[in-house]
Order: structure tokens, then sequence, then C-alpha cells
């Protein structure tokens, strides 16, 4: 069964559609890679999924769950959306770490506010808290950020600090990883330390929905592809299908600019 599944989704602003129509399914396991020109509505698709934004129409299932259905009201509470954003972990192009907060406190902090909700909270702060401690310094460990857990966001490289991002986006189990363009805000030589950390993550079979026009990370890495244009999904398919043997002019156009 799908872990997760996207049924029309449509999203508007100000009577612009941005997204129209978007259905897909995404396994457990498994990569989807989501590419397209600037404006095709891949990141709006991402708010959408992560509660950020609030689709018009549509329904978004999670592990068979029913988290948002435009025609059922009590999906659409307010007192949901955090809950229903613990199913998906972002990471986000510019980062959005705290700058008062270390490495260690930024990937620490979501557990941390979600265990003072605890009933046993007050009677088990001190185990509580070196339980999370305990897993945050595992995530750095696992980015290669041991020794750069003390330091803060300016004190990092763009690579370091999209590795804690990545370490925050793990710390809460989310059954989905979602990536908005990770490496746009990086330098080649950082660009291939991130990218190194998601193939990782690949290797361990890490459920993940990556938005980016890295075109031979999205070939190489992922099990489907989408191909979005003008909010529609223009085509969709394994990695080889879509990207050696498209059937949409459209999607030809926009993979021959990356190969000239």
């Amino acid at each position: 069964m799908a872990i997760l599944e996207v049924e029309h989704i449509c999203k508007s602003f100000n009577r612009t559609e941005i997204l129209k129509d978007i259905s897909f399914t995404l396994e457990k396991g498994q990569v989807l890679s989501i590419i397209g020109s600037s404006g095709s509505g891949k990141t709006t698709l991402l708010r959408c999924l992560n509660f950020l934004e609030q689709p018009d129409r549509g329904v978004i299932r999670v592990g068979g769950e029913t988290l948002f259905d435009s025609e059922d009201s009590s999906t659409q509470t307010e007192s949901a959306i955090r809950k229903k954003r613990l199913h998906f972990g972002m990471v986000f192009q510019s980062f959005n770490l705290f700058p008062q907060y270390t490495a260690l406190e930024n990937v620490m902090l979501a557990r941390e506010l979600l265990a003072k909700e605890q009933p046993d909270y007050k009677s088990r702060k001190k185990e509580i808290f070196e339980e999370i401690r305990t897993q945050a310094e595992g995530l750095l460990e696992q980015m290669g950020l041991s020794n750069r857990k003390s330091n803060y966001p300016h004190q990092l490289s763009g690579g370091q600090c999209q590795r804690v991002a990545i370490a925050r986006a793990l710390a809460l189990s989310p059954d989905i990883l979602c990536f908005d363009e990770p490496t746009s805000a990086l330098d080649p030589e950082l660009t291939g330390e991130v990218l190194k950390v998601i193939r990782e993550l690949v290797d361990k079979k890490t459920t993940m929905l990556i938005v980016t026009h890295e075109m031979s990370f999205a070939r190489d890495v992922a099990n489907q592809v989408i191909f979005m244009d003008d909010g529609c999904i223009l085509e969709q398919g394994d990695p080889a299908q879509v990207f050696l043997h498209p059937r949409e002019e459209r999607t030809k156009q926009f993979l021959s600019s990356y190969t000239q």
C-alpha cells in the first residue's frame, strides 16, 4: 500500500491557479523526484503536503489515514495542523535554522516542545531531555557534524547548515522526508556534501519526496519522477522513461535545457 496518496489537489492564490488537479502516490521506502521550471507549482505542492498552505480541493492520505479532505471539514481544523505536520519532515532551501540556537539545540527543539505536552513531562523532565539530546547528537553524528554541535548557524557553512536542517527534519521520525531545492542556495562544493547525505538516506530506504533542479541526481536516486509544468503533472514515470524517453514535447524541451 502507498504511504502517501494525493488525489486531485488544487490551489489558487488571488484567482490564479497554482496547482491544477494534482494526483500521485508514493510507496514506503521509495524516492519521488519532482522536476520542472520555476513557477510550475513544485514548492506550493510541498507546502500543501506539509500544511503550510491549505489546498482548495482534494485529498491527502498518509498510511491510509486521511489527513485532509476538502469535502470533510473535520480534517481542516487549526488544532490538527501541527499533528498533521508530524508525518512530514521538511527541509527548506534556505535552511530556516533559528540563529539564536546552536546546531544541537536546533535539532532538539521540536522534540522538546512536543515533550512538554506529555502528561509525565514534569516528573521525567531530566530523563526526557537526555533522551532527546542523545538522539540529536546521534543525528548530527550521522550528518558528520559531531564537532559542530555547539556552533551557531552563522558559524557554519551553507552545507553544514543544510545538514543540520536535515537532522532536524529527521528528529521527529517522519513518515516522509520532503526536500525543497535543498542545494539551490549552495555552491558546487557544498552541493556535493549535501547530496552525499541524501544518497545515504536513500540507501537506508528513507521515504523521500525531493523537489530539485539537480537532474542527474533526480535520475540516479528516484524510483519515480514527476515533471510539473504550469501547475499540472505533465509527465510521470520511472527515471528511464522520463529522462530517456519523454512522451511530452514540453518535457523534452525542459530536459534539453540541462544538456545543452
